[in-house]
């Protein structure tokens, strides 16, 4: 019998085989030869401790880095982890750095991020990395200490459930309290990890299983009962998807977040350009389709462009890739692109027809299911050719034209935020790394920053997580140490993770943090602005101009060894960001100091259709002039 422990088998089932019945119905089931990550070299039979077969399944995993703070229940693991000459590990200033940093460790390169931590205080700081990664599909595994087994349930010292805890807001978690379970149970949270929809695997290992004695051999054994890879679109499905295309005379292609996650964005290219549909790209797909693409109008959602929402509002077919039809995006659902019929393809069944019903629900990976459908559509084609799309052409082309994303000039003396975070995506360019926190500067950074591909932008979008920014900034720099990474951050966020400076500096990971400094919690000043009588209920936080500066960012990037500087007129912008981009042998921290007056339009309210769209206060387009 295995002592690997799931919780809640409902649970598990419920995560790890989600509707099963679903996926057999329209998509072949693959399952994989070999679901062991990792070269796959052969080891013979050794005798070694728990806590040696923890770093040498790392290693036999091919993880290069990895991201930690050791504790009394993951000691064990950190004596052996000294010796490895095979992974580099960065000492965090907190765990939840730790997470976010294997988060942007993964994001930028598509391979499964690893942070480690102690029991108790030090897995639960991971708990709220952890659901960031579940909510935007992450592949990530997390490795913790657990007390041991003996005092499970006694409450013992830093004893925590972090099974029971994150089992909701992971993909899987294991309790291990055999030592020789070890290398199955690693193994299996990387394919789990990495496979299907990705998302972050909790792997918490009791200190005797750690201290214990066993017999390492590689590959191991990996059987995940239930648990089945869905790959190819279903014939039948697809040639129905052909059909609606066809007869569709406003399609909108609606691409999400799992374009990118399936590395499916040439596949995605090449199937826009060949059936001429409009392309609109979640906050979690920007990148995916190029922004200077003709094809590309825009963002939708809560902040998008107007031609982007509209797209989608007065569409007859959403070609739906990798997207959820997540609130933030679709407004008040039951008014959401009301005449549109749906076609949705995802790696998860679980998502098709949570939100909207699909007319034609494709379940697969889209890799596979994007050359499938052009194929299907070719065919298809050829005895039913597609409609004209001049006229529905025309219509988004003046939308563009008339509502372009802009911003005004402010009133206050004190730079726009939007031209500051402009010209940093202009100077440094689309090979660079843009890491937003949360907050106005994030709607900014998706709106002004030109995202030519994939992997290039990279936030907290479905959980909204402030401090994300500056530790998932150092995970891309260590996973990409030749590109330009900028955490575009705010002064709140900024001021969440910033302890993660000091992990910069000693391990020479030169990131380049932007602080649009605004001296409040713009977002939420925002709305308090245009829905609570401008009553700025604790959002004043006395970081920017004329305020007491506390703390003075500058002397604090000081502190810890970065270059601090502050921008404070237009005229310094893109000096400061040229003196930015000249330093590379330690981090830099810019303090843009700009108007708390600016907001982010265009914004649909919330609880009001998408119809209502506002370009700017109290400002709506004319449609009359597009009916």
């Amino acid at each position: 019998m295995s002592n690997v422990t799931p919780a809640n088998p409902a649970s598990v089932a419920k995560s790890i085989n989600r509707s099963k019945d679903a996926a057999t119905a329209v998509s072949s089931v693959v399952e994989a030869s070999n679901p062991v990550q990792g070269p796959n070299t052969i080891v013979a039979a050794t005798k070694m401790t728990g806590s040696q077969a923890i770093v040498r399944s790392l290693e036999e995993l091919g993880v290069k880095d990895v991201f930690g703070l050791p504790g009394g229940a993951i000691l064990p693991t950190y004596d052996p982890l000294m010796d490895s000459t095979k992974i580099n590990h960065i000492l965090v200033r907190h765990e939840q750095g730790a997470g976010h940093a294997a988060q942007g460790y993964a994001m930028v390169s598509g391979e499964v991020g690893v942070c480690i931590a102690t029991s108790g205080p030090g897995a639960t700081n991971l708990v709220t990395a952890l659901a960031d990664a579940n909510m935007d599909s992450v592949p990530m595994v997390a490795i913790t200490g657990q007390v041991h087994s003996a005092f499970i349930g006694s409450d013992a010292f830093q004893e925590a459930d972090i099974v029971g805890i994150t089992m909701p807001i992971t993909k899987h978690a294991f309790l291990v309290t055999d030592p020789e379970e070890i290398p199955r149970v690693m193994a299996s949270a990387f394919y789990l990890a990495q496979t299907g929809r990705p998302g972050p695997v909790l792997v918490d290992i009791t200190k005797d299983a750690q201290q214990g004695d066993m017999t390492f051999s590689w590959p191991p054994k990996v059987d995940l009962p239930g648990y089945r890879v869905v790959t190819k679109g279903h014939n039948k499905q697809l040639r129905e998807a052909a059909k609606l295309i066809a007869g569709a005379s406003r399609p909108v292609l609606y691409v999400g977040g799992g374009v990118i996650k399936a590395n499916a964005h040439e596949e995605l290219k090449a199937f826009a350009e060949f059936i001429n549909a409009p392309v609109v790209t979640t906050l979690t797909a920007r990148g995916a389709f190029p922004d200077s693409h003709t094809q590309h109008v825009g963002m939708p959602g809560m902040h998008g462009a107007v031609s982007a929402v509209t797209a989608l509002q007065q569409a007859d077919l959403l070609i739906t890739l990798g997207a959820r039809f997540d609130d933030r995006v679709t407004g008040v659902l039951s008014s959401f692109a009301p005449n549109a019929k749906v076609i949705h393809a995802d790696i998860d069944p679980a998502e098709i027809s949570k939100n909207r019903t699909a007319d034609v629900p494709i379940v697969g990976s889209l890799d596979e299911i994007i050359p499938q459908l052009q194929e299907a559509c070719t065919t298809r084609f050829e005895a039913d050719p597609p409609q004209d799309l001049a006229s529905w052409w025309g219509l988004l082309n003046r939308l563009r034209e008339t509502y372009p994303i802009g911003y005004t000039e402010t009133h206050d003396g004190l730079s726009a935020p939007q031209n500051v975070i402009e010209r940093i995506g202009a100077l440094t360019g689309p090979e660079g790394v843009y890491v937003a926190g949360v907050g106005q500067h994030q709607m900014w950074a998706a709106q002004f920053v030109k995202y030519e591909r994939p992997r290039s932008w990279l936030n907290s979008a479905g959980l909204g997580t402030m401090g994300y920014s500056v530790p998932a900034a150092m995970g891309a720099k260590v996973a990409q140490p030749d590109r330009v990474v900028w955490a575009i951050d705010g002064d709140g966020c900024f001021q969440m993770t910033n302890q993660e400076l000091a992990t910069c500096v000693i391990n020479q990971i030169p990131i380049k943090v932007a602080i649009i400094n605004n001296s409040s919690l713009g977002m939420v000043r925002q709305w308090q602005t245009l829905f609570y009588e401008s009553r700025y209920s604790n959002t004043d936080l006395n970081t920017g101009h004329g305020t007491a500066r506390v703390p003075d960012f500058v002397k604090l990037a000081d502190a810890y060894g970065c270059v601090g500087l502050r921008c404070e007129r237009d005229e310094d912008i893109d000096a400061t960001i040229q003196q930015a981009l000249a330093i590379n042998d330690r981090p830099v921290v810019i303090d843009f100091v700009v108007s708390a007056d600016s907001m982010v339009w265009p914004m649909v309210p919330s609880g009001v259709s998408n119809d209502q769209i506002q370009f700017a206060k109290g400002m709506t387009p004319e449609w009359e002039e597009e009916d």
